[in-house]
């Protein structure tokens, strides 16, 4: 299946990143899909994972070895109330379908929060606003691009907590 990810590649390019594009065989709607066909660890996959914090999106890249602890970001980004996004709030937010949700290019800034566990990679895959494709980059390179406040978000990396404003 071919994908036009040109414009896409634009967005990556005007930001500075210099890993390419990769459109993959499958869709990889999930980490473990998308780790098989890339040939590395779940955990250096970036899930974008897209919540509702008190009506407002809130963007949470994690490793794909990690299970988001929403009472914990809420505790973070000190909102009441943190739930996963439906799919009509996440197509709204991003301007993308659930499956592909990259972590830049949407139609207006989204908070975001980035796993700290994804620092023990050199190189984490993103997705790149489709579920056929990906493209490289590394922790500091998603902070950057994304404006993202480094956090443990698993309900295991309780230690040097520290609230988000």
């Amino acid at each position: 299946m071919a994908v036009d990810f040109s414009r896409f590649a634009d967005v990556l390019k005007s930001l500075g990143v210099t890993g390419e594009v990769r459109e993959l065989p499958e869709p990889a709607p999930t980490a473990a899909a998308a780790a098989q066909q890339l040939g590395c660890e779940v955990g250096a996959i970036a899930n974008s994972l897209v919540f509702d914090a008190d009506g407002a999106p809130l963007l949470v890249m994690t490793s794909g070895a990690h299970r988001v602890d929403t009472s914990l970001v809420a505790s973070l980004t000190g909102s009441a109330g943190v739930a996963r996004a439906d799919a009509r709030s996440v197509r709204e937010w991003t301007g993308q379908a659930i499956g592909g949700v990259a972590p830049v290019a949407h139609p207006a800034p989204i908070r975001t929060l980035v796993d700290t566990w994804l620092s023990k990679y050199d190189v984490v895959w993103a997705a790149a606003g489709h579920p056929h494709t990906v493209f490289p980059t590394s922790f500091g390179e998603l902070l950057r691009i994304t404006g993202g406040a480094a956090a443990d978000v698993g309900s295991l990396g309780l230690a040097g907590l520290r609230r988000l404003g």
